[in-house]
């Protein structure tokens, strides 16, 4: 059975932890300030996916009070890219937690993914030097949750 879990207190655990990286431009002090985060921060929460007892995909989000979404980080493991898992990790977060609407920012690597999710894409620029960023935003209210 698939489902979404709360791993927040598995943020040190290995298998945990390599998935974060992944969702991270690897630097060591950006990743080690994230787990921070999960550790530190109540308003951030961190559920993994599982899939028969092996844990798949992460995605670390906050909601706020006005019931909007926002996706910090979201991985799947290398080996199960391509599969759906990424989606699925979307759209139970969605049954789950019941947004007004989903916001991410990311890169040119993974805007695809979030619009054939269905999500609205944005330019902001190049926030970095030579990276160009977006805004992913969903509007669940207008959906049925399918």
């Amino acid at each position: 059975m698939n489902m979404l879990i709360d791993i927040k207190d598995k943020i040190r655990e290995e298998e945990v932890a390599e998935l974060l990286e992944a969702a991270i431009f690897p630097d060591p002090e950006r990743i080690e300030q994230a787990k921070l985060a999960y550790e530190n921060d109540a308003a951030k929460q961190l559920y993994g996916y599982e899939d028969q007892g092996d844990l798949i995909g992460i995605v670390g989000f906050s909601v706020d009070a006005g019931s909007s979404l926002t996706i910090h980080h979201l991985a799947v493991h290398p080996e199960c890219r391509g599969a759906g898992y990424g989606r699925g990790l979307v759209l139970e977060l969605i049954e789950l937690k019941k947004p007004r609407e989903i916001v991410v920012e990311t890169d040119e690597d993974t805007v695809d993914f979030y619009r054939n999710i269905g999500f609205t894409i944005s330019s902001l620029g190049e926030t970095y030097p030579g990276t160009e960023r977006f805004r992913c935003h969903y509007s669940a209210d207008l959906e049925d949750g399918a």
